[in-house]
């Protein structure tokens, strides 16, 4: 078959080349991929930020055709069209992941290829309204987006959210989710063109990240600050996500791309009563629940852009530069 593997560092590692189609052992299934999408974990093995054997096939997400099934698997059969759960190993929701928790992709072998073998617990139904490429683009970021809400947050109707750096696949599924829900949802980009973007999506409000966005944020809810901000980019707007909060609120993060640290003023903290979430994908419960809520609201996933498997290379250098909005998916088959 052919895959994607990482044979070296930086993009030029990335080479499209003829390996084995994998064999289905007890338990799993084989799915042929129709899509993939483009995570920024994906990213961070490309750059040699987090390390990969040389000839891993890297990829997260992945939608596609059920080809075979292992022994002992019951109720998945050859041709049940599929979405792929990326979270190995948690199964229940939880406070935080158990033990032996993996993301697909590194150690185990990925979606960037024609075939993957997952656990038969990790692919569901594909959702009818979506295409394939809008259901590659959906199980990282969907989940991800879903549990920071959701789960960690406790999201309710009526409450402001804040969104700094909308353009990304989590951002942008946790706009259209906050939405459906019915808060308010403000959000900040430095790009002007992803502003207004964000604004035809639904977004109340949409500000400039290189000025004054927390004082924005007050202005726009009458000095009250924000009950949620979900946070998206890293040490580069923690500060002044923290800012954006109203006494009480909460603040939820999972990202780490643009700094790995932060300083807290801590008095401010404990005075403003704060909470401070972390959060990191999500169990099969809670993909099964995000997939629900997908259903029922009609969302779909914003693309980017598609590319066939051999211009991967192309798609990986768009998201390093942080041009897209929304995902960006590598067409595998037909």
């Amino acid at each position: 078959m052919k895959a994607l593997v990482l044979s070296g560092s930086g993009l030029e590692g990335l080479v499209v080349r003829d390996v084995p189609v994998p064999e289905v052992r007890p338990g799993t299934v084989r799915v042929r991929l129709r899509a993939a999408a483009l995570n920024h974990r994906d990213l961070y093995f490309i750059e040699g930020r987090m390390a990969a054997a040389s000839g891993s096939i890297l990829g997260s997400d992945g939608a596609g055709v059920v080809d075979a099934v292992g022994e002992g698997v019951e109720g998945i059969r050859v041709g049940d069209e599929v979405v792929i759960n990326p979270s190995l190993g948690w199964v229940e929701k939880s406070d935080a992941p158990p033990s032996g928790f993996r993301i697909l992709g590194v150690p185990d072998p990925g979606t960037f290829a024609e075939y993957v073998v997952v656990p038969a617990g990790n692919v569901v139904p594909k959702p009818s309204h979506l295409t394939w490429e809008e259901a590659a683009a959906l199980p990282l970021s969907a989940l991800t987006a879903y549990r920071a809400l959701f789960t960690r947050a406790c999201l309710r109707p009526g409450e402001t959210v804040v969104i700094p750096g909308i353009g990304g696949g989590v951002a942008l599924f946790a706009l259209q989710m906050a939405r459906a829900t019915g808060a308010r949802v403000l959000v900040t980009s430095r790009v002007a063109d992803k502003r207004a973007r964000a604004l035809e999506l639904g977004a109340d409000a949409a500000f400039d990240t290189r000025a004054d966005w927390p004082a924005a944020v007050r202005e726009a809810t009458g000095g009250r600050g924000a009950d949620v901000v979900v946070e998206t980019v890293g040490g580069a707007t923690f500060e002044r996500s923290l800012a954006c909060l109203r006494p009480g609120g909460r603040l939820v993060t999972f990202a780490a791309g643009y700094g790995v640290t932060a300083t807290i003023d801590l008095r401010r903290f404990f005075v403003g009563q704060f909470t401070l979430l972390g959060t990191t994908m999500g169990s099969a419960q809670e993909f099964a629940e995000m997939l629900e809520f997908v259903a029922r609201h009609g969302l779909r996933p914003v693309i980017d852009s598609v590319y066939p498997l051999p211009r991967a290379r192309e798609a990986f250098a768009r998201l390093l530069a942080s041009n897209q909005f929304g995902k960006i998916v590598l067409a595998i088959s037909t």
